[in-house]
């Protein structure tokens, strides 16, 4: 079986998205032999975007987010990832 290289340290995400872009994983990792990997803490990455939606649209969505006692944004995020799912589930089946 031959040496698997070791990691190396990377400086940022930014960083290591570009050594794997270009890597070659096989001489880092055995892929005969996969461990589980948990992450508790993991937290994804966020970006804040600036989204303009009719006034009528918000209240709507305030209105339901108090209904169901969360923030609206987090009723926005929860309605968006259900929608990109679905979405993903009816493009990957076509």
């Amino acid at each position: 079986m031959k040496k698997l290289k070791e990691l190396p340290k990377f400086k940022s995400e930014d960083e290591e998205r570009r050594f794997w872009a270009k890597a070659d994983s096989s001489k880092y990792f055995n892929w005969n032999k996969p461990e589980r990997a948990l992450f508790p803490n993991l937290k994804p990455t966020t970006e804040s975007i600036s989204l303009r939606v009719p006034k009528y649209l918000l209240a709507g969505i305030k209105e339901l987010a108090n209904a169901k006692d969360v923030p609206y944004q987090s009723l926005i995020k929860m309605y968006l990832v259900e929608r990109v799912k679905k979405e993903m589930a009816i493009h990957l089946i076509q």
